[in-house]
């Protein structure tokens, strides 16, 4: 799947600024959204970021709203995170699709 075949659009440009605003160096997709069970009326977006080193230095609890202003650039709710459980990272890696990549 290419990210013009994903069943969610957004400004690739607005995602771009809010990433390298929050020092974000790899931001992708997983889950539903990647597979035929997505609903679009009920389904959130499934995100993992990877941060630049140092970049979370100082954020605090404003960490806690990005999923929120991310859902707002795709137009989804959003299920944020930058860590995964150890049980499912290796399955989840495999299947992420970067839709974000600092040059």
């Amino acid at each position: 799947m290419s990210v013009a075949e994903l069943p969610i659009h957004f400004d690739r440009d607005k995602l771009a600024e809010f990433c390298r605003a929050r020092g974000i160096r790899k931001l992708s997709l997983f889950g539903s959204v990647l597979r035929d069970d997505f609903d679009p009326a009920r389904s959130d977006v499934d995100v993992l970021a990877e941060f630049a080193p140092g970049a979370l230095v100082g954020v605090g609890w404003e960490y806690f709203s990005y999923g929120d202003q991310l859902g707002e650039i795709i137009g989804r709710p959003v299920d944020f995170c930058s860590k995964l459980n150890k049980y499912v990272e290796a399955e989840v890696r495999r299947e992420a699709m970067p839709i974000y990549e600092q040059a």
